[in-house]
């Protein structure tokens, strides 16, 4: 028998500790993303300190998610054209005329030129179709002009920019057209136009199952392909933060909120349930269907997309014609929100959709952008709005902080594509330095 003496035997080796860089990419989470919720964290926080905490209460953070909602919806298509190396300047001015479209259909053409009446049980239903028909045919005649004429999209839709815009003052000739349909106006949200607390709760009880069952299919379906996925416990806590995030959104805020008029808890607002509904469509649409994975395709290299048999010309007019879409569905909720249709109805609205896009980690590179981070962007944009209001910070002084965070986001974008991470860093610091400057120097 062979003696073994203690130098001999080799020791175990420590288990190394993982890196916090390989924890993050084990939960396969967009970095970016993750960095969006940060900042609206500390974007939150730090109004809520120098409001006095009349941030962060049930009523703000209500208004705010209603005030949201119309930009958001539209930013979710502004992602697919931005993806797909376009840019869609017309987005204002189009949901201004169909503002006033879906706005005749109620006050003009409905109870006066086929004397069926006013506030009919269908009239918001006809107004609404519409308003999103003829959305889809401006949207698909500017994309036609793009793909198949081969004129540039900066140019097609400056040119929408000006042309719906004035038509609008040709046709409405600065009048305001009002009262709308009180179904209608239920679009809009208000004390009426919300889902209430029992619905509220259905919905929250929805999205947590649907929650745990896409996490559950997302694995199963790695298993499957054998292909290496999250560590379990790392899907149990997505799964959990995120029903914890659900259950606080409706309990704190929707349900936490109660109706100035008759006292009970409002619920979700209808708004903020149609951006719901829309964030979930357009993300199926962009991430699990042929056509989302060809605007992708061609966004990240239109040469190799073109040769792999993408019809690219069909793609990019499609989602002209979903942002079309989209135009006529935030013009029935802002619309509906107003109760009357005015000429100067979606003013700037192009700005702040682009703006909530490349916030949210759009590229103007063409290939990079998701549809929730682009819904985050437009909350946090109307969060620095927001939180200006309450500090009473002027109007122009508003306009700089927002001019200055879309050039600090697009210059992240920049370093990040190039890996630069002193500039990034540099960039975030300028950033948060001058718009810390420009909100002090413009409180009263």
């Amino acid at each position: 028998m062979t003696d073994v003496t203690t130098e001999s035997v080799a020791k175990p080796a420590r288990a190394r500790m993982p890196h916090w860089r390989e924890v993050l990419a084990s939960t396969e989470l967009d970095s970016r993303l993750l960095g969006m919720l940060a900042a609206l964290a500390a974007i939150w926080v730090g109004f809520h300190v120098l409001s006095g905490g009349d941030f962060l209460t049930a009523r703000n953070l209500w208004n705010l998610s209603v005030q949201s909602a119309s930009i958001a919806i539209m930013a979710t298509g502004m992602v697919l054209i931005i993806v797909s190396r376009n840019i869609d300047l017309s987005v204002g001015s189009l949901l201004g005329f169909l503002g006033y479209v879906m706005a005749m259909v109620q006050t003009n053409w409905i109870p006066e030129s086929l004397g069926l009446g006013f506030d009919q049980w269908y009239t918001w239903i006809i107004a609404l179709a519409v308003g999103l028909a003829v959305g889809a045919l401006a949207g698909g005649l500017q994309g036609f002009i793009v793909a198949y004429a081969g004129v540039p999209a900066f140019i097609v839709t400056l040119g929408g920019f000006l042309a719906w815009r004035g038509l609008i003052f040709r046709f409405q000739q600065g009048q305001t057209l009002a009262p709308l349909d009180r179904n209608f106006q239920l679009l809009g949200g208000g004390a009426r136009g919300t889902l209430g607390s029992t619905a509220s709760w259905v919905v929250a009880a929805v999205a947590c199952a649907a929650i745990i069952l896409s996490l559950a299919l997302s694995r199963r379906r790695k298993s499957r392909y054998q292909l290496v996925g999250r560590p379990l416990v790392v899907e149990v806590a997505l799964g959990a933060l995120g029903c914890i995030a659900v259950v606080a959104g409706v309990g704190w805020v929707a349900n936490g909120y109660r109706s100035p008029i008759t006292g009970e808890p409002t619920g979700i607002a209808i708004p903020v349930a149609i951006l719901i509904l829309v964030t979930v469509v357009m993300t199926y649409l962009a991430t699990r269907r042929r056509f989302g994975r060809y605007v992708y395709a061609y966004g990240g290299n239109p040469e190799a997309a073109e040769l792999g048999g993408i019809n690219t010309r069909r793609t990019i007019m499609s989602t002209f014609v979903v942002m079309g879409v989209l135009c006529g569905l935030s013009a029935a909720v802002q619309t509906a929100r107003l109760n009357a249709s005015v000429t100067n109805l979606g003013v700037q609205n192009e700005l702040d959709v682009i703006a909530a896009a490349v916030i949210g980690g759009t590229s103007f590179s063409g290939g990079i952008g998701t549809i929730p981070g682009a819904v985050l962007g437009a909350v946090v944009m109307q969060s620095l709005r927001s939180g200006m209001v309450l500090l009473a910070i002027d109007s122009p002084s508003q306009d700089i902080v927002v001019g200055v965070v879309l050039v600090t986001a697009v210059a992240i974008d920049a370093a990040l594509r190039v890996r630069n991470r002193a500039a990034v860093l540099g960039a975030l610091g300028a950033g948060i330095l001058v718009s810390a400057i420009i909100i002090q120097t413009g409180r009263p």
